[in-house]
């Protein structure tokens, strides 16, 4: 495609995107897209087929295929359950704070007025989580009863959910220490759990149960490990 095209269709792609962010699918029209991109309406026909077209390329762009994250994924220096929970604070700041992915979001929540078929993301975030709680038992980081595929089958909804609830109930600026409060409460039960006659570690909080606490703390690098403020011991 030559490079006009692609920038004709990348900027009627993010200005449908920030309409439908905004003011949802039914809500905006061709026209409204066309004036956002200063583009006309036979553009966005000839480029998406239409309204329907151009909403399924906006969720497709990020929200249901995630391309921003899949370096991240395949780092194999990181450890698979601190890559699950660097990935989904990327997920949850992209959920509040990218207007594609935003977009994306609530397209596939209003996917039955959308007279073409949404994709969802659900199926690729299980998969991913699945191969990530895999690898993190093999490596004896994750508990050996927890079955990684039903594992991610919970814990998936769960996080979208909690994204979804917490932006509607609270505000997207209290969605990082939520998700740490969910992980704070999710860790544990996955992780292996110590033997009672083990000892604790020097200077380790435990539970009335005799289990490791979760801890909270900051890494100086402000990345995967400070910036949620969880502990990746396993």
């Amino acid at each position: 495609m030559q490079e006009r095209a692609k920038a004709t269709r990348r900027s009627l792609l993010e200005a449908a995107a920030h309409l439908f962010a905004e003011q949802g699918y039914t809500a905006t029209s061709v026209n409204d897209i066309s004036a956002r991109s200063g583009r006309t309406s036979g553009a966005v026909y000839f480029h998406y087929t239409g309204k329907e077209g151009i909403a399924v390329a906006v969720v497709e762009d990020r929200f249901a295929t995630w391309p921003q994250l899949a370096e991240r994924y395949g780092d194999e220096a990181v450890p698979p359950l601190e890559r699950l929970v660097a990935l989904s604070y990327d997920i949850a700041h992209a959920l509040a704070r990218d207007p594609v992915t935003r977009a994306g979001a609530r397209l596939w929540t209003e996917r039955t007025v959308i007279k073409a078929s949404v994709p969802g993301p659900f199926a690729l975030w299980t998969a991913a989580t699945t191969r990530l709680l895999a690898q993190a038992r093999l490596a004896g980081h994750v508990n050996e009863g927890v079955r990684p595929a039903r594992a991610a089958r919970a814990l998936v909804p769960a996080f979208f959910g909690l994204c979804t609830l917490t932006e509607a109930l609270e505000d997207t600026t209290v969605l990082d220490d939520r998700l740490t409060d969910w992980w704070h409460l999710t860790l544990p039960s996955l992780r292996p759990q110590p033997s009672p006659e083990v000892p604790g570690q020097a200077g380790e909080t435990r539970t009335s149960e005799g289990h490791a606490a979760p801890e909270r703390r900051r890494g100086p690098s402000g990345e995967a490990f400070g910036r949620t403020g969880l502990a990746f011991t396993p």
